[in-house]
């Protein structure tokens, strides 16, 4: 991070530079992409530039699996050596795109990434561009994010990370330009806004970008509440604000709160936005001659603005900066495809396995593979993506791991993604006779199910076959339910691959095929990965970090943005699999050793291992540490999740919630240790005014590789470690 004397001579030097520029040369500034200004040596510089999962849309670079997917490793360390990962590659394409005079749009290092909003209905088209459903996983995984990004230089930041889209965004997408989430107080502060504040105080992220909907009736990228009384002054955000792109003019054209573009912009620009993804901040020069605002404000926002631009060292010495000496040669490296794989891998959760996994290469000849994601590039990358020098589809994937073993590949196309023939003259189902034959060649079937970022995505993706993006139901789409029930009832082992950035109401195929693995969109090596699952050569240790609800389960409608029977904190029904949820090839057992209570610079062990149970422990101290041993006592190396939950039972508050959070790696037979530690905070809650509290009473905590509830105990077979811990 940046030291604070080292900011105060940008923002100096900032200032300085904004003094000597005319008005309109200000404004141009403000734009996401900024003109040259010769006279005082600033060169033409393009704020928009993509990085969700790896380098976007600008040429080769790395394509790792998308957020969601990486959401599901539940390893914060892991995503910080991706981010940091992205930012080298970033840097690399930087300089040698500048060296070459091309300073266009996603050429840039300030990266609009991550999405930290909360999936908080899996209708939503762009929920595989984020963390998940839960606020804590979702800023932990930030966090680590933003710190890769930005790098850990005292002088220099490596790339800039922007917290998006602020806030209470989650759809539904063909409305976003004039829809107006409301939600209550503590939604707000329980659940919308936890990973923004943690981005801010904990990550110091250089930029925040506001959403394109209004919040309880004020548009997010003027919002005096969201970006001045929150932002900037409860917060204390120093960094700049960015516009999502054209949402400004959404505030007269959609949202009607504004007349005119002037008046638009100058809404925006006064309540603390200070880059206009687009170009109306033109109008600004309109807004200061009709004093809507003025030339005062105009120049702080292009300080913030510039301030970052310093930050990069764009304006001193190639000497000063060990970043400028990264170059092309560590862009898409042996090292980072090796980093790819090994997040991919992590990614994938079992979700049901009957003992059909893993593979055993000899016993098989034979293997069929059947579905429209098998050899679809388009499933691997998910949106917002880059381009791989090498991609790896699961059909290859597999093909390789066989054939080298001596098996026999049968591949067959199943159906169409989501239409109910694969040729437009063929007649319904016009792929069922080859789903048969493949069927009875082969030992075993995989199937390679669910959608791709054509089906989920953005309003306007080219290629998005629902239009807005967001799912109409959740249910498999087109003809697939059809070719699963085909290879089920040909009676031969099927394992179910699902690839998709959402959960799919998947009860039918539960009880039909004996294993089903969950690989989002796995990214470039992704095949490759999902192969190594398949025959055994890694373990599966992926968690979902969203609920896969059952077609049994009641959704809220989706402009509801109120959390009731949202999400594992606040449904009650029993979901299909639940969130924290994934097996294992290995058996992995978690033992709390020691409890502690840390008050000042005293710690009190109030539990070990050698008393008889956990008594309810009181909790009055500072921070309390609770010491986990976990025991690989099965016959591979396996991730091991430790997952801490509290839950407080007071009515309204969620019924639980993930508060603690460990990943560790055990080879097989051995041991390890880590300490979950939870501050007296943890405890707290908002109440319906929006304040913070910790109130008196009984907790339930839990220490597992999973939530306490009946559903994961009754798929994993296991129960979670429970005590109570009493508040007075």
């Amino acid at each position: 991070m940046i030291n604070q004397e080292k900011v105060n001579e940008y923002r100096s030097r900032a200032k300085e530079l904004v003094s000597k520029m005319t008005l309109k040369e200000k404004v141009y500034q403000l734009r996401h992409t900024a003109p040259a200004v010769e006279s005082v040596g600033l060169p033409a510089y393009n704020y928009w530039n993509e990085a969700l999962h790896g380098v976007a849309r600008a040429g080769v670079a790395t394509v790792f699996p998308q957020a969601i997917g990486m959401a599901a490793s539940f390893d914060d360390e892991l995503l910080g050596e991706v981010a940091d990962t992205i930012a080298t590659e970033g840097r690399g394409k930087y300089n040698a795109q500048f060296k070459y005079g091309d300073h266009g749009i996603y050429k840039g290092l300030t990266f609009w990434a991550p999405n930290i909003n909360i999936f908080r209905d899996p209708r939503w088209g762009r929920g595989h561009e984020t963390y998940g459903e839960d606020p804590y996983l979702t800023s932990r995984l930030g966090v680590s994010f933003v710190k890769g990004i930005q790098g850990d230089d005292e002088n220099y930041l490596k790339a800039a990370a922007c917290a998006k889209h602020f806030a209470v965004h989650s759809g539904p997408e063909d409305v976003r330009h004039h829809f107006n989430a409301e939600c209550s107080p503590q939604d707000l502060r329980e659940t919308y806004l936890p990973a923004f504040r943690a981005l801010v105080q904990e990550a110091n992220v250089e930029a925040v970008m506001g959403a394109y909907n209004r919040t309880n009736g004020e548009p997010c990228c003027g919002s005096k509440t969201l970006l001045k009384d929150i932002l900037r002054k409860e917060w204390g955000f120093k960094g700049h604000v960015t516009s999502d792109c054209w949402a400004i003019k959404d505030m007269n054209e959609g949202h009607a709160v504004t007349k005119t573009p002037a008046e638009s912009v100058a809404l925006a620009i006064n309540n603390g936005c200070d880059i206009n993804c687009g170009d109306l901040y033109e109008y600004l020069l309109q807004a200061v001659e009709e004093g809507l605002t003025t030339e005062e404000r105009i120049d702080e926002a292009l300080v913030n603005v510039l301030t970052t631009r310093f930050k990069f060292g764009f304006f001193d010495s190639d000497e000063k900066n060990p970043y400028s000496k990264i170059d092309y040669s560590n862009v898409d490296t042996a090292e980072a495809r090796a980093l790819n794989l090994k997040m991919a891998e992590e990614t994938i959760v079992l979700l049901k396995n009957d003992g059909v996994l893993p593979l055993n290469k000899n016993n098989i000849k034979s293997i069929g593979i059947i579905g429209p994601n098998a050899d679809s590039r388009k499933a691997l990358i998910g949106n917002y993506e880059g381009t791989a020098s090498q991609y790896i589809t699961i059909a290859e994937g597999i093909r390789k791991e066989a054939e080298e073993a001596g098996i026999r590949v049968y591949v067959g196309e199943g159906c169409h993604l989501y239409k109910d023939r694969a040729q437009a003259l063929g007649e319904y189902n016009d792929r069922i006779a080859e789903v048969k034959a493949v069927c009875e060649y082969s030992d075993v079937v995989v199937l390679c199910m669910g959608l791709d970022a054509g089906l989920e995505g953005e309003e306007g993706d080219e290629g998005n076959e629902f239009g807005s993006g967001d799912k109409p139901n959740l249910k498999l789409p087109g003809i697939q339910q059809e070719v699963i029930d085909t290879v089920a009832a040909s009676g031969k082992p099927a394992i179910l691959v699902v690839l998709s950035g959402s959960c799919l109401a998947l009860d039918k195929a539960a009880k039909e095929v004996p294993a089903i693995l969950q690989g989002w969109y796995p990214g470039a090596q992704g095949g490759q990965a999902i192969a190594n699952i398949i025959f055994g050569k890694k373990s599966p240790e992926g968690k979902l970090p969203l609920t896969f609800y059952s077609e049994n389960n009641t959704l809220p409608e989706f402009t509801d943005y109120a959390m009731k029977g949202r999400t594992y904190r606040y449904m009650t029904e029993t979901p299909l699999y639940p969130f924290g949820f994934g097996l294992s090839y290995t058996d992995i057992s978690e033992t709390v050793q020691e409890i502690s209570i840390q008050t000042g610079d005293k710690s009190e062990t109030v539990y070990s291992s050698s008393d008889a149970a956990i008594a309810p422990v009181e909790f009055s101290g500072d921070k309390m540490s609770i010491s986990v041993k976990l025991t690989n006592t099965g016959k591979m190396d396996g991730g091991a999740t430790v997952q801490c939950y509290i839950a407080s039972g007071i009515e309204g508050a969620p019924v639980r919630q993930l508060k603690g959070l460990k990943k560790l790696h055990l080879s097989a037979g051995t041991e390890a240790s880590t300490v979950i530690t939870l501050d007296k905070s943890a405890f707290g809650l908002y109440d319906t005014k929006g304040e913070f509290k910790v109130n008196p009473g009984t907790y339930k905590v839990s220490i597992g590789d999973s939530q306490p509830d009946a559903r994961s105990e009754e798929l994993t077979g296991k129960a979670c470690v429970k005590f109570d811990v009493i508040i007075k």
